[in-house]
């Protein structure tokens, strides 16, 4: 089968797209033929060195994806070939203490696609049938695709960290990426009150089209300030942030009391200044937050399924243009998902 794989570290140089074996189907597990993955920032990160992951080389890149079952077990219930499908990244050994109490994205010994096992950027993926569920009907195969890692990261933030309310205000950094961008899209359906942050205004306008109620520029904004403007001094409930120490401070100071920010990356560093004296003070909670357990995953599809939930496309390359979609991602200047489409629907 033709898949994009990894077979040392560096820049798109090791990345080769290419033939590699096709798995193997076992009971058990379902083969999907792939039709569609989105890069996320780890896919580079896997690219330039993979360092504290442990994975062999060569090793197939891509975490989120859907497509078409070719194989599954006769007497499943819930899965049929040539069914569409959308695939949930963590493969857990369900039998530890957390995957026994339903935090299976506790796992101790989870195993990511892409990182730690063959990923998605292939014609072929097999993987646990738990893993697999039904595609919402309303989505093309990117767009389901982009469900499986970014809205599910943020659908955990939102709903099981900080368990958002409608009627509160929630400050998001960075829109123009994946997790931001759909932080935005469930908190407006779910009809919370958005403030959106970025260093762009071309990403800002954007926002606004897609429903954000405030947009703030950081470059050119104290979004801190900013922020109390905008809320009449009291500062907002939620704050949802995967940009880390630069932003730190004004996400701290951006938070009304008894506040709440969930974070879920550190790309400008992990080691801000706590403040404790404002977090005491201000009795505020934090939550380290990363992707979301099969339960929430189901809980995302039936919710996408039944609202307006639409996943941003910024882009979409044929699996032969796998270095190009990198380097798109790399530059940082998407704004929604870059999607890698396999195949023909």
């Amino acid at each position: 089968m033709k898949a994009a794989f990894l077979t040392g570290h560096g820049g798109n140089e090791v990345v080769a797209v290419s033939s590699r074996p096709k798995p193997a189907w076992h009971p058990g597990e379902v083969l999907v033929r792939m039709r569609a993955a989105t890069l996320n920032r780890v896919d580079l990160y896997m690219r330039d060195s993979g360092a504290g992951i442990t994975h062999k080389l060569p090793q197939i890149m891509g975490l989120d994806g859907a497509g078409v079952i070719e194989e599954v077990d006769e007497h499943d219930s819930l899965l049929a070939p040539g069914q569409r499908v959308v695939l949930h990244p963590g493969v857990t050994c369900n039998r530890c203490e957390y995957c026994l109490r339903g935090e299976d994205v506790l796992c101790t010994s989870i195993k990511y696609l892409g990182e730690h096992r063959d990923g998605t950027l292939a014609e072929y993926v097999s993987l646990p049938a738990r893993n697999v569920f039904p595609m919402p009907e309303t989505m093309d195969f990117a767009q389901a695709a982009a469900l499986g890692v970014n809205h599910l990261t943020a659908w955990r933030m939102l709903f099981t960290k900080a368990r958002i309310q409608p009627w509160e205000t929630v400050l998001i950094f960075g829109i123009g990426g994946g997790v931001s961008l759909a932080a935005l899209q469930l908190a407006s359906l779910v009809g919370s009150k958005t403030i959106v942050t970025s260093r762009e205004d071309a990403k800002l306008k954007a926002a606004a089209a897609l429903g954000a109620d405030h947009v703030i520029n950081g470059a050119a904004q104290d979004v801190a300030r900013e922020v109390s403007r905008l809320t009449g001094g009291r500062g907002v409930d939620v704050v949802i942030e995967n940009v880390g120490q630069a932003v730190w401070s004004s996400a701290l100071k951006s938070l009304a009391r008894g506040g709440r920010i969930v974070t879920c990356g550190a790309t400008t560093g992990d080691q801000p200044a706590a403040d404790l004296r404002r977090l005491f003070i201000r009795q505020l909670q934090v939550f380290g937050s990363t992707l979301g357990t099969l339960g929430e995953f189901s809980h995302l599809l039936n919710f996408a399924g039944r609202s307006a939930l639409m996943p941003v496309i910024d882009t979409c390359y044929p699996l032969e243009q796998v270095h190009a979609a990198l380097d798109h991602l790399e530059s940082g200047t998407q704004f929604g998902k870059i999607a890698v489409m396999i195949g023909e629907e």
